[in-house]
Formats: structure tokens, C-alpha cells, sequence
């Protein structure tokens, strides 16, 4: 009989946004006329740009002819036509990611689970809380030990490194998936001079970049002095450009970054990371390449920043409603989601079922995040206009 790996029993049963289908499909099997409005999952509801579906489509076509027909990609990092445009995304805003630093991947929660495979399991994983729950679920199956950085109300839920507790692996996320948090350039450095300081490296989630409106939060970690010699960044097209099922993203690994093998060996982490892809992936389709690249167009960049405008008036209309209602919260300016405290000391789950029950709105509980989040809730933006207008009413309808 095979034996399991008993790491996996240490998760929760079910994934978060499980337990929340499951109590949204018992409600509605209850009441099967109500008009569940969902502001939970970070699912878009925008369809993907014209420059991306034209570019696709002409990428299928290709396939279909022998003389343009694509087998395996060479390298599996990705097309060299995409991770150029990718490095010139970054020159847009002022930092320099040569494209052979870059490797095209289906999405950033992939890699960010994966990526620890080129880890030994005895390091230690600092995660600040609340976090994203794939950073916490990757390294609890490879029964890693796993240390928490406090964000809460009092930091403004941006965690800073205690220099009395040593780290191997950081995880950061900078906008912030649940909080909305966002790291300024001088919290960026003291982050790095930590990780630099402890030999560590950072992971770096850089996902909602797209969303940021002030000029002193970095659109990526490398805009940070030091960043290439203890950061790896990862990022995703799913909310900046509508890829959540077309599944398309881009992690870096500096040339500069490397670590220590037991011998005393240096050794390049993005020869290792390379090495693990090239056994366990075989790369992203050519047509969602030939979509991505379009992205980067001039015509892409434009067509992605309106429908990113209409989220960004979404995360407004939330804004409004819960000043209205005294409500105190974080996240919006710029992040896709809201991240409210919930109101008279309602637990989170508590919070949940409430709106559910009362204003038939679905949201996502803070406790789901880490028990920072606990007493805390988090609202999308990427609903409907009018459907978010709609929630928002309910919701203040219920006069807190």
C-alpha cells in the first residue's frame, strides 16, 4: 500500500472558496428565488480585449496551416516574441527585466505553488497574514515550517520584517490579495535589506500591479535597489488583461539571484527553476502567447486600461457605500478589492451569513486569509456596475 503524503493533513478539508460555494448553493437550494449578487471570488467579468481575441484567432489560424503550424516551443519559457514585449512593459514604467530573465507560465498561482520545488523542505517560509491561501497550502504540503509577519490595523495590514526572527523564503504580495494593502519604495527596501541580511529570497506577487494609481507604490519589486540579488517576481494577466480562462502569467528569476548549495556551491536559482519547468511543463499554448502578446501592443494597453478604469469605478462605488456607513476599511486606491472591518464586532463567517441571508451578497470572510483576518471581510470590484451599485445598496440598506 502506498503510503500518503500526511502533510496534507494538516490543511483545512476543503479549499476556502469551496467552503463558500457550498454554503451559497445550500442557501440558494433553500430559497431558489433569490438574487444572489457575488462580490467573493477575484473572478473578472469583462471580456478579454479586441487586440488579444484578434490575435488569438489569427494564432489558431496558424496552427491549422503547415508552414506556420507550432509543435513544442524550444526553450518552454515562452516564446521570444512574448517575453519581449513582457521586458518592454517593464522599460514602460521605468525598469530594466531582460527577456531571457523571464519564463511564461499559465497563470501566477501556479508558480507560486511550484516554485517551491526548488527549495529544501527544512527552510523556514515567512508568510505575512493574511495571505493568499497558496503561499500558506505549498509550503504546509511539503511540511515546511511556516512563520507569520503580523498585518493588521495597526500596521495599515503591511507587515514589516521583526529583525529578530530569521527567514529563508519571504512571501510578499504588494497590492495586496485580501487586504488591498500596498508597500511604498521605502518599505520595499527595508524588506530587501532584510532578506539580504538573513540570505533569504523573496517571492514576490506582483499580480495586481496594473491596478496602482499612487506614483510612490512600485509597480515591481526590481523598481527597488538590491531587489535582483533576493527577489524572484511573479505576475499574472488574469485580472489585468481578463486571462482567468485563458490562463497566462510571467515569473522572473534575475541572472544575479543565486544560493548555497550544502557544499558551499553558489548556484543560480533561475538555472534550477529553469530545470524543474523544462521536466514538469511543457508551456502555454501558442495562440494564448500570441493573445498575451497583444496585450503589450499599444492598442492592447489602451483597450485593458479601460476595463481596468471600470473596476477601479467599481472599487469607488464600494468606497462610498461603507464611508456612508462609517465603516472602516482598506484597499481600492490601488487594489481591486475592498478589505472591510466587519461591522458591531461580527465574526467573519458571522458577517457572511448575514449579508448572504439579509442582502443576498456574497463576500469573502477574512478568517479564510489567516487569523489576522478574522473580525475582517473582503469585497471585489470586478462585478457588474450596475450589480455592484445593486449590492451596495442592499447593503447599506441593512443600516449598520
Amino acid at each position: 500500500m502506498p503510503q500518503i503524503n500526511e502533510n496534507y493533513l494538516k490543511l483545512e478539508k476543503n479549499y476556502l472558496f469551496i467552503n463558500i460555494a457550498k454554503k451559497v448553493n445550500a442557501y440558494k437550494e433553500a430559497h431558489p428565488d433569490a438574487d444572489i449578487i457575488r462580490m467573493g471570488i477575484g473572478d473578472v467579468t469583462l471580456p478579454i480585449c479586441k487586440a488579444a481575441v484578434d490575435a488569438m484567432k489569427k494564432g489558431a489560424d496558424e496552427m491549422g496551416v503547415k508552414e506556420t503550424f507550432k509543435g513544442y516551443e524550444d526553450s518552454g519559457a515562452g516564446y521570444d516574441f512574448l517575453r519581449e514585449a513582457v521586458s518592454g512593459y517593464y522599460k514602460s514604467f521605468g525598469v530594466d527585466v531582460p527577456a531571457d530573465d523571464i519564463r511564461i507560465n499559465d497563470g501566477a498561482k501556479a508558480d507560486c505553488g511550484n516554485i517551491v520545488d526548488i527549495f529544501g523542505d527544512d527552510n523556514t517560509i515567512l508568510i505575512t497574514d493574511p495571505a493568499y491561501p497558496v503561499y500558506v497550502d505549498s509550503n504546509l504540503m511539503s511540511g515546511r515550517k511556516v512563520i507569520y509577519a503580523d498585518s493588521n490595523e495597526e500596521n495599515g495590514f503591511a507587515a514589516m520584517p521583526d529583525e529578530n526572527v530569521h527567514a529563508d523564503i519571504i512571501y510578499l504580495c504588494s497590492p495586496n490579495n485580501p487586504t488591498g494593502s500596498a508597500y511604498t519604495k521605502d518599505q520595499l527596501k527595508t524588506w530587501i535589506d532584510y532578506a539580504l541580511k538573513n540570505n533569504a529570497v523573496i517571492i514576490y506577487d506582483a499580480a495586481y500591479e496594473a491596478f496602482i494609481t499612487e506614483e510612490d507604490i512600485p509597480r515591481s519589486i526590481y523598481a527597488v535597489e538590491g531587489a535582483k540579488k533576493c527577489a524572484i517576481e511573479m505576475c499574472s494577466l488574469s485580472k489585468t488583461a481578463g486571462f482567468t480562462g485563458m490562463r497566462c502569467g510571467y515569473t522572473v528569476v534575475p541572472e544575479e539571484l543565486t544560493a548555497k548549495a550544502s557544499d558551499g556551491t553558489e548556484v543560480s536559482l533561475k538555472q534550477l527553476w529553469n530545470r524543474r519547468e523544462g521536466s514538469k511543463f511543457n508551456g502555454v499554448s501558442y495562440p494564448v502567447q500570441c493573445a498575451a502578446a497583444a496585450v503589450f501592443t499599444p492598442e492592447g494597453q489602451e483597450q485593458i486600461k479601460v476595463n481596468i478604469s471600470y473596476y477601479q469605478q467599481n472599487a469607488k462605488t464600494i468606497a462610498s457605500a461603507l464611508d456612508e456607513l462609517g465603516i472602516k476599511y482598506t484597499g481600492g486606491k490601488n487594489s481591486p478589492y475592498i478589505w472591510l472591518k466587519c461591522p458591531n464586532g461580527l465574526g467573519s463567517w458571522e458577517f457572511f451569513d448575514l449579508l448572504l441571508e439579509k442582502a443576498n451578497v456574497v463576500g469573502t470572510p477574512g478568517a479564510g486569509f489567516g487569523k489576522n483576518g478574522e473580525g475582517w471581510f473582503r469585497l471585489t470590484s470586478f462585478g457588474d456596475k450596475d450589480r455592484t451599485v445593486e449590492a451596495m445598496e442592499r447593503i447599506k440598506a441593512l443600516k449598520f
